[in-house]
């Protein structure tokens, strides 16, 4: 299945690039994608094996918090935004 991944701000520089098209299997999930880009492109995405709490992980628009988090499955043609901790005041 085909996915599509958008990077924002440090992200997107450790990717080099806003976008990137990735194929995966069938059934694969969130943490799955997460685990691969960690390993990838050396990105701190985890903590004690959950996702680090002040990251956004949407797919197709809606936090995968709201979903079912690492777990969340994935179909052919969604959307993987990967947004970094944001401060502010």
């Amino acid at each position: 299945m085909a996915l599509e991944l958008r990077f924002f701000a440090n992200f997107r520089e450790a990717v080099g690039q806003k976008t990137v098209e990735r194929e995966c299997p069938e059934g694969t999930t969130v943490g799955d994608v997460l685990a691969d880009l960690a390993d990838e492109y050396d990105m701190d995405l985890f903590e004690d094996g959950d996702l680090r709490p002040q990251l956004s992980i949407m797919k197709n628009g809606t936090d995968v918090v709201h979903l079912e988090g690492l777990d969340t499955p994935l179909d052919d043609g969604d959307v993987l935004s990967v947004f970094p901790p944001v401060a502010g005041g």
